[in-house]
């Protein structure tokens, strides 16, 4: 039987974080429901409007869903319509082969349910209600509504605060490129895996929406092998599209070039038409914004000091 909605329990208890420029609250009737998993805690935000809120909800079973089915990554989530929009249920064998979580949320990813599963709550393998990969699931469609995408990338700043933007598959060197420069000199990495890009925001508060205007890059929890992962943003100048090579030559591409090279490194929900074409809308503006280059390179020293000592 399915508890009561927590808004007429009035919550006992939230938690809020905020990943590339989204912010998310979660709203319970116990400390346990909201708590935030290690990865996402260092991203905790106090006291600030929120872009989604969501509601958790305790159910003695998740049904087959009755909506039409949209997409089935064959692992572990799945996406249907829902009644008042969308549905993610995520699963796993050791929990059994029925949903241990669903969560149900509006077309515009700004209000939702998590429904959890009683009985997945005691088994031993339980996990904070909003875990991976639902987490990074519900953070990669609200940027659909936004004008900001996620990105194979990491992102490095350095002293002088120019941000380098790494792009590349997996296995392409991101993460030995990371170790590189941490290895050569001081330089904040915001990840070495995924990270959002989206317009600056400007000190009136107002985000610059034009064609040519400056671009920001921020980190988020889902690392790769390097374990990079931070909270922090910063104003994105270059980026860079990995290969492995000779001779660390850099290539300037145009901008139709790298729209092309950038979207088959994006996390794009290809399930909508009008998400893909919202994606490649934003990184024509982001290829107006900020040079692009591929950079064939070597996994050793002289691949940072090419850049170090590289101008436009």
């Amino acid at each position: 039987m399915r508890t009561k909605p927590i808004d007429e329990l009035n919550a006992k208890a939230r938690s809020s974080f905020g990943i590339g420029g989204v912010r998310v609250r979660l709203s319970g009737g116990s400390d346990a429901d909201v708590v935030l998993t290690p990865k996402i805690e260092p991203f905790r935000i106090e006291g600030a409007a929120f872009d989604i809120d969501i509601q958790i909800e305790w159910v003695g079973n998740i049904p087959q869903p009755r909506g039409r089915q949209m997409f089935d990554s064959g692992t572990t989530w799945r996406l249907h319509e829902a009644e008042a929009g969308l549905g993610f249920d995520v699963s796993s064998e050791v929990r059994g082969p029925s949903p241990f979580t669903r969560l149900l949320i509006d077309r515009c990813f700004s209000s939702a349910t998590l429904q959890m599963n009683e009985y997945c709550s005691r088994l031993p393998s339980a996990a904070p209600p909003l875990s991976y990969p639902l987490d990074e699931l519900l953070i990669m469609h609200r940027l659909t509504q936004e004008r900001a995408i996620e990105l194979h990338g990491s992102g490095i700043v350095r002293a002088n605060g120019v941000g380098n933007l790494f792009v590349g598959h997996s296995g392409a060197g991101k993460s030995t490129t990371t170790r590189l420069w941490t290895s050569r000199e001081e330089v904040e990495v915001l990840s070495d895996d995924r990270i959002i890009v989206r317009p600056d925001q400007p000190r009136d508060g107002h985000s610059d929406l034009s064609a040519h205007g400056p671009m920001r890059m921020y980190g988020t929890p889902w690392h790769g092998e390097a374990m990079f992962a931070s909270p922090n943003s910063a104003p994105l100048t270059r980026i860079f599209i990995l290969e492995h090579g000779y001779g660390n030559v850099i290539t300037r591409l145009t901008p139709s070039q790298a729209v092309g090279e950038l979207f088959a490194r994006a996390f794009v929900p290809f399930h909508r038409h009008e998400y893909v074409e919202s994606a490649l809308s934003f990184l024509e503006q982001l290829a107006n914004s900020v040079p692009c280059y591929r950079y064939s390179f070597e996994p050793d020293e002289r691949a940072v000091e090419k850049i170090q000592h590289f101008n436009d």
